[in-house]
């Protein structure tokens, strides 16, 4: 309202003041007196010679950094990245992890799905609101340029005036990663390859971009001398300066390409009190396992003796990795020098091969009283998920239900809003797999599969289950853990189980009390894991493991749901594939 050419004369003046004085009291008590704000980026993306565990290589930057820079906003703000790809010869996408897009689904930033690529040379603005607070993510979502430093943070706050369920004095981010040395491409030829080459363990573990890698195990002499050095400043350990006393509200974050990792302070618990933007009841551990694509935050009290500092590592997890090292940083506690070292050795990691202590943690993540979204009490719809490796005329692929995913040359979400029906697969992918016959523990005979980009076509507004069932893969005796994560939504995780889902028995145990929300969630070796979702959002949605090779090589699906409701498609999503010339500019 504006008043600022009104005429007031004397007898109405009181009332006029005592009017707008009202509407103030009216605003406030409605919550909208302050308003959202736009936080503007202008971010360029491009590799630079960076040397994040002490070797040099070409890594991809925004703005010259990896982690590239942690987006800071309160709940209902909107997010404008301006985003210049310098690339070159190479195209990007940038998906906002854990941000739902509602209204602006075409902002998802899944190439392939949402949007077509964004061409070297050219700018590209993403536009969304944030609407929950929140630890969430960004990366790229184009091939896998996500593992060569494309990632970063987004933290949302309350609005002000709100209070989170706990107290702490200082909030610090964390992000963990695995580290190759082989570029992107390099891996995916190798995946693509006949004789199948499988990318290996990483070399390094990094602890919000830093790690160290072993110069002296260079197998392969270097012409540059210089390419590994062990006094790079770029590779010095992570350090948290913590003043005694006080209690930290750390955000970790996994963004691994590969790894599942425990996260431990030396000497320290750590309290879960969020998980994936949603408040945990909180519990007590000293190791965090994390799966790539999940976050986290947990409280750290700096009481133990400050006389000295304390280790902080990383440690792969669910798998063989004896050559990698575990990732190294430094708890300091103020005043001591952030250089000086723990007088200790770092604390040993939990055994890789046990599952027991990760499963346990999967089970204690429950809503936290007070913040508890109650779940619908039965689905619309069943859909099991098996997870299986295979091959397809001699290409080594990850399937689902037998089927290994394949993106189409035009996006997913233009092509079911223009309705062209020829671009993808019209034949819906299976719900299921031969239950009774399939034994998940052993190595198939028959490995092979067909590949498909067909969808998963949901009702809108319908309630969805999904049981992700892992199996064997190809390998004796192995089963591999799945990150898997879902865009546009949350889900409620209602329970996870060893061997095979008994779809009689197995959702009479289903916590339809307080079950944690997620946006991403591991299966664990030969288990399985249910989820529920509202497909309430209209659009077109990846759902994949978040493990860079596993996506690449077919585990992934796409759920459309209410593609009448979406709204008119910006011309900026399109220019590849079938959607050239579909809008003017």
């Amino acid at each position: 309202m504006i008043f600022s050419n009104m005429v007031l004369i004397p007898q109405c003046k009181s009332r006029v003041i005592l009017f707008l004085w009202l509407l103030g009291i009216i605003a406030l008590l409605n919550g909208s007196a302050v308003e959202a704000r736009i936080r503007r980026y202008k971010w360029e993306v491009k590799y630079e010679y960076k040397s994040p565990d002490c070797l040099k290589k070409l890594v991809i930057t925004i703005n010259g950094r990896t982690p590239g820079p942690t987006i800071t906003a309160q709940q209902n703000d909107t997010i404008i990245v301006e985003l210049t790809n310098s690339l070159l010869t190479e195209n990007v996408a940038i998906h906002w992890h854990g941000i739902r897009q509602i209204g602006t689904p075409w902002f998802d930033g899944t190439e392939g799905v949402t949007q077509c690529p964004i061409l070297p040379g050219t700018t590209f603005k993403y536009q969304f609101v944030v609407d929950r607070a929140g630890t969430y993510l960004y990366h790229a979502h184009y091939g896998m340029q996500r593992e060569a430093g494309l990632y970063g943070s987004i933290i949302v706050g309350l609005p002000d005036g709100n209070s989170e369920p706990f107290t702490y004095d200082y909030d610090r981010n964390i992000i963990l990663n695995d580290w190759y040395h082989k570029s992107t491409y390099e891996q995916a030829a190798g995946l693509s390859a006949i004789p199948f080459q499988w990318v290996g363990e990483p070399q390094s573990l990094l602890i919000h971009g830093r790690g160290k890698f072993n110069c002296s195990t260079l197998t392969t002499p270097s012409l540059d001398a210089g390419i590994c050095n062990a006094t790079n400043p770029d590779c010095e350990p992570f350090r948290l300066i913590a003043v005694p006393g006080k209690t930290y509200r750390l955000r970790i974050s996994s963004l691994t390409a590969l790894s599942a990792l425990s996260f431990q302070i030396e000497g320290h618990n750590m309290t879960v009190v969020e998980a994936d933007g949603h408040y945990v009841e909180p519990f007590v551990v000293q190791n965090l396992f994390l799966y790539s694509g999940e976050t986290y935050s947990v409280l750290v009290k700096a009481d133990q003796d400050p006389t000295r500092n304390y280790w902080i590592t990383s440690n792969i997890v669910g798998r063989s990795a004896p050559n990698t090292p575990p990732g190294l940083g430094v708890f300091v506690y103020y005043p001591n020098h952030p250089r000086r070292s723990p007088p200790t050795t770092p604390p040993p990691p939990p055994l890789w091969n046990n599952t027991n202590p990760r499963l346990a943690q999967s089970h204690a993540i429950k809503a936290r009283q007070g913040y508890i979204h109650t779940p619908p009490s039965r689905s619309d719809r069943v859909i099991v998920f098996l997870n299986t490796q295979n091959t397809i005329n001699g290409n080594v692929r990850w399937s689902v239900n037998n089927v290994s995913f394949a993106l189409p040359h035009t996006p997913y979400l233009i092509a079911l809003k223009e309705n062209l029906t020829h671009v993808f697969d019209q034949n819906p992918p299976p719900d299921g797999y031969d239950f009774q016959n399939y034994d998940i523990r052993i190595v198939q005979e028959n490995r092979n599969a067909t590949s498909s980009n067909g969808v998963y076509r949901l009702n809108f507004n319908s309630t969805v289950d999904i049981i992700l069932q892992n199996a064997n893969s190809m390998s004796l005796d192995t089963s591999e853990t799945h990150p898997w994560h879902l865009h546009g939504h949350d889900f409620w995780v209602l329970g996870y189980g060893e061997g095979k889902f008994d779809m009689f028995n197995d959702p009479k145990k289903y916590n339809l009390v307080n079950p944690i929300m997620k946006n991403t969630v591991p299966v664990h070796p030969y288990g399985w894991t249910a989820l529920r979702f509202r497909a309430d959002n209209p659009g077109a949605w990846a759902f994949h493991c978040h493990i860079e090779s596993h996506f690449y090589m077919g585990m992934g699906v796409v759920f459309a749901e209410g593609i009448d409701k979406v709204g008119k498609l910006p011309s900026s999503i399109m220019g590849c594939g079938e959607t050239q010339g579909l809008y003017g500019p």
